[in-house]
């Protein structure tokens, strides 16, 4: 046929609400839904014959070119695509001959970039940054788009979303939603694939890889000549003005939406508008009878899920980067192996560090816990030059051990396994069990060095010198790292990356998936770049997580040059105030391209608020760091409370960089924060809605104390057919109760409003019913926080 259309959803208005050119969305009005619908019959003069020569000889009279491909492509289908979707030939009899109609909307051919076609389709978000960066989002993870979509004049529009795999094969198809008629913002939600648990050495990646690289989403915008003609003919027949002309027009545009085979019609749902274009073209029926048979929740239905499109015009694809499991949906544990198994020696007081084979019982700790990831910092020889005492003291007792980030010595470097933790043959047993129990490893790569580092001697240029020749320390003034020498990348950085690359691979031989890169934002972006490519191209499951605190440019560069997460400024968000802002943030366009991971602690950063609010205070921001981000990692010793501060310093004293902890993790049952991290992480797995950066609102709450958001992915997009709604409420003061009313916007949440809504507690199994407004009461010392799933 001559024209082009495909699949869209809509909804028919009250005709009175829109008279302006907007693109709102008509649903169907209180006097519609009451109406009497008659009963569907053949008419006496013409039947469907008539009314379908109508509706595609007019196309005939206006584009005999494009009528003439349309019978010859017709001929040529098979037998059972006609049965599907057919275009009626019949002759008219003469008593339906010479009516006019409108032709509707033609695709028209978008032969360069920057043209328009027939509908105008513009900003859309996310945007690639020139063109060159794709948004990035992990397989199967729910994410937003939007456009402005619209048309000359007061005519009705609509948009659907096309998504297609690397292949070019169309995966999804959604319509859009117009949220700003005054702006034509449209707005829907989409993802690439399907998600997946799978890790890169288990049986079945194979199919996940293949789903892995560049998608595209291509918004198309349309007439909607149903809502256009709906709007018009409720009007007139109201006030029975030119009636006849109205119902005819409806009736042939009915006749060409049965016939129309972008709208996927079934048999059952063609007869239906067959039917209903039968009984408008029967003048002996009254106006409102006829009006009613093309205007009722059944034909409301069809043009949800099967709409007349009309003037597709599509935009240019928009590209976006699909990664691999956990590159956005990851719970990370990090632990020090030489702390694993420590113990203290009976005869002489001292410490017996652990070793790699004693960390065996840290990976049993973190599956046992649910989590996903384990993070150990660097495992490679230590410095002696200037080596860090106990609390970063500048100067070493004979058993300090020295921090693992002043790498390398006489033993080696970035390439060798400190001999004090064990052998490389150990480190991939320590793999081979991690992987047992469904857990990646994720190791340290700290490109810096000590003073007796193998490069120091073997490639001098590498670093920086005084003018007296001598290699400068590290320092960030008024700090001073004197156990550190620096890269100079400006020397011989290629040399650097073909080092950089060759130990990169080694440690991936061995058995590790992921780099947790620190302090990134101190080497050149391009570094980076040259040797994340080279690293991706040979194997290109490998993840890599910033440990970068800086500036939002450099955020944003390092995630377009491959970081697929990043450490953030959570840890520094704690008032209600700040997390309303900083949640939104996190969990929207940002969340594109930098995917924040929500650490309460690290091994540097220790905040007041931890140290102030005990054990409530410690399951309030485990709280907050699961749900508030699809990725979220905890640091070892949070189970043991172990949150004092170093005098004057935001970190713990006894700092477990520069010493090794002996830990007693029988007590971590008195305290139950452990078997919160094991609720948070068992309910991630289980609700979809957590997996996604585009899917977070912040909730009203009147008490300044309380925070609530909720996350909701449509049933369309979960991978179980139903919606999937999760509500947090916290109480942010880890001392005293508070009460607090929440607000939720259930149109906007996409919650039924008809009825009781009936929630969960995933935390204590207690069920409630809400609604519009909901009393909550929250006290440190029974619930910190809700966490309910709508049932």
């Amino acid at each position: 046929m001559w024209f082009e259309l495909a699949f869209f959803r809509r909804v028919v208005d009250n005709w009175a609400i829109e008279l302006s050119t907007s693109c709102r969305l008509q649903n169907v009005s209180p006097e519609v839904s009451t109406m009497r619908v008659p009963e569907l019959k053949p008419f006496r003069m013409g039947s469907m014959a008539a009314v379908q020569h109508r509706a595609t000889t007019r196309t005939s009279n206006s584009d005999s070119t494009k009528t003439a491909k349309s019978k010859t492509t017709s001929s040529s289908k098979t037998t059972t695509k006609r049965k599907r979707a057919r275009t009626a030939t019949a002759t008219p009899p003469a008593a339906l001959h010479g009516l006019a109609s409108e032709a509707p909307a033609p695709t028209i051919e978008v032969s360069e970039p920057g043209q328009f076609g027939r509908i105008n389709v513009m900003d859309i978000t996310p945007a690639e940054e020139r063109g060159i960066f794709p948004a990035r989002v992990e397989l199967g993870e729910p994410f937003e788009m939007t456009a402005q979509v619209f048309i000359e004049g007061r005519t009705k529009v609509g948009a659907t979303a096309i998504v297609r795999n690397p292949r070019g094969k169309e995966t999804l198809r959604r319509p859009m939603t117009c949220v700003n008629p005054g702006l034509d913002r449209w707005v829907v939600t989409v993802k690439c694939g399907d998600h997946s648990d799978l890790k890169p050495w288990e049986d079945g990646y194979a199919a996940v890889k293949r789903q892995l690289g560049e998608w595209t989403v291509t918004v198309e915008g349309w007439e909607d000549t149903y809502i256009s003609w709906l709007h018009d003919a409720r009007i007139k027949v109201r006030v029975k003005d030119d009636v006849n002309n109205a119902l005819d027009s409806g009736a042939e545009l009915l006749a060409r939406w049965a016939a129309t085979p972008d709208a996927n019609l079934t048999a059952r749902d063609r007869k239906t508008l067959e039917k209903a274009a039968e009984t408008m073209a029967d003048a002996s029926l009254s106006a409102e009878d006829r009006l009613a048979a093309g205007d009722n929740p059944r034909i409301a239905t069809l043009h949800d899920t099967h709409p007349l499109r009309d003037g597709i015009s599509p935009s240019q694809p928009q590209r976006f980067k699909v990664e691999r499991p956990k590159s956005s949906f990851a719970a990370w544990y990090q632990f020090f192996p030489r702390s694993e198994g420590a113990t203290i020696n009976p005869a002489t007081g001292k410490i017996v560090q652990g070793t790699l084979k004693t960390s065996m019982v840290g990976l049993e700790r973190a599956a046992a816990e649910g989590f996903d990831i384990v993070y150990l910092p660097p495992i490679f020889p230590i410095g002696v030059t200037n080596r860090k005492g106990r609390n970063n003291s500048l100067i070493a007792g004979p058993d300090d051990p020295g921090s693992p980030f002043g790498i390398g010595s006489e033993l080696g470097g970035h390439d060798t396994v400190d001999p004090l933790l064990g052998t490389m043959d150990d480190f991939k047993a320590l793999c081979q069990r991690a992987h047992e129990l469904g857990l990646e490893i994720a190791l340290d790569f700290a490109l810096q060095c000590s003073p007796d580092h193998p490069w120091v001697k073997a490639h001098p240029a590498w670093f920086k010198h005084k003018p007296d020749d001598t290699i400068a320390f590290a320092e960030n003034p008024p700090k001073k790292y004197q156990d550190i020498y620096p890269i100079d990348f400006n020397a011989d950085m290629a040399g650097i990356e073909k080092e950089v690359e060759r130990i990169m691979n080694l440690w991936i031989e061995a058995g590790v998936t992921i780099f947790r890169i620190d302090n990134p934002h101190t080497k050149p972006v391009r570094f980076w770049q040259d040797v994340i490519a080279a690293v991706t191209k040979k194997h290109p499951e490998i993840l890599f997580l910033a440990e970068a605190f800086t500036r939002p440019g450099m955020m944003r560069a390092l995630s377009y040059v491959g970081f697929t997460q990043s450490h953030c400024y959570f840890p520094w968000r704690n008032t209600k105030e700040e997390l309303e802002e900083y949640l939104p943030t996190t969990n929207g366009d940002d969340g594109y391209y930098q995917h924040n991971t929500f650490w309460p602690t690290t091994p540097d950063i220790l905040t007041a608020y931890v140290r102030d609010n005990g054990i409530a205070g410690h399951c309030v921001r485990a709280v907050l760091a699961a749900l508030g981000s699809p990725s979220w990692g905890i640091y070892n010793g949070y189970e043991l409370i172990e949150n004092k501060q170093r005098p004057g310093f935001e970190e713990q004293i006894d700092n477990e960089k520069y010493e090794v902890k002996v830990r007693d993790w029988s007590k971590a049952k008195q305290f139950g924060v452990a078997e919160m991290l094991t609720s948070l992480n068992k309910i991630r797995r289980a609700h979809p809605a957590a997996r996604s950066y585009h899917n977070l609102t912040v909730l009203q709450s009147s008490d300044p104390g309380v925070l609530a958001f909720a996350r909701h992915t449509p049933a369309e997009l979960t991978g179980t057919g139903h919606a999937d709604t999760l509500i947090v409420v916290v109480n942010l003061d880890g001392h005293n109760a508070h009460q607090a009313m929440i607000h939720l916007d259930l149109d906007e949440l996409g919650l039924p409003t008809d009825r009781p809504l009936n929630v969960r507690d995933e935390l204590t199994g207690r069920e409630f019913q809400w609604g519009w407004d909901n009393y909550v009461s929250l006290a440190p010392w029974a619930d910190v926080a809700h966490i309910l799933s709508v049932q």
